[in-house]
């Protein structure tokens, strides 16, 4: 096993960032010791994937019904401008979702399910944020969080280290790592669930002239006569 170490932290001051992003560079990479990427001064701060985590994401609807049905998922994020949920999961498993999926007869369906692995860049959400008490499950995506282009849903924990955290297949991370088959059977589910109920609103907002004609085609009964009768009675 590979065992990646964080790049050293670089000094605070620097001038092309606005200083709210260096000042998150600097809590990413020297508190959490996680990679972040560079960016033109007028974008926010990128985290590297496939490094310390993969990230699995699904659209907001379905990654809050993912909340309700799976306590334990590790650190998630989300994008306020996509409307995306990012559940961080351990490395190396980006590639092991397509295996999954058919593994649990999703394969070939399209369920807006997304991954991040090696090479990937995640918008960074705002450490000072503390989404713990102010997002949860219940609670509708639809409602406006902050005016920061990411938060945390569930925030890492600054103390401790991340992988053991992050959902593995089969029993890894010392046993204390939540399930990665289990988070991407509920994403799945709740991607197409999503799906469905966006397919049926959309034929219910159909205007009536537009639904498709259904074709009567003519009885083959001889007119006059009726079942079940003989001819010539």
């Amino acid at each position: 096993m590979t065992v990646v170490l964080p790049r050293p932290c670089r000094p605070l001051d620097d001038p092309d960032r606005p200083r709210p992003w260096r000042e998150w560079r600097q809590w990413y990479e020297c508190v959490l010791g996680w990679p972040t990427g560079p960016t033109p001064a007028e974008r926010p701060l990128e985290l590297l994937t496939g490094v310390r985590f993969d990230a699995l994401g699904v659209p907001a609807g379905a990654g809050f019904a993912v909340l309700g049905r799976v306590p334990a998922t590790g650190p998630v994020a989300l994008d306020t401008r996509t409307r995306t949920m990012w559940f961080l999961t351990a490395a190396g498993s980006a590639e092991e979702l397509p295996g999954l999926l058919r593994w649990l007869e999703w394969g070939g369906i399209d369920l807006e399910l997304t991954v991040l692995g090696r090479g990937g860049r995640l918008v960074a959400p705002a450490p000072s944020v503390a989404p713990a008490g102010a997002l949860r499950a219940s609670r509708g995506p639809e409602e406006a969080v902050e005016a920061v282009e990411a938060v945390w849903v569930r925030p890492p924990d600054p103390g401790g280290e991340v992988e053991p955290t992050l959902p593995v297949t089969g029993l890894g991370g010392g046993g204390r790592a939540p399930d990665l088959v289990r988070l991407v059977s509920a994403a799945a589910t709740e991607c197409h669930r999503a799906r469905l109920l966006r397919a049926g609103e959309a034929r219910r907002d159909q205007p009536p002239g537009d639904h498709p004609v259904i074709r009567r085609w003519p009885s083959r009964t001889p007119r006059g006569s009726r079942p079940g009768r003989g001819r010539g009675r």
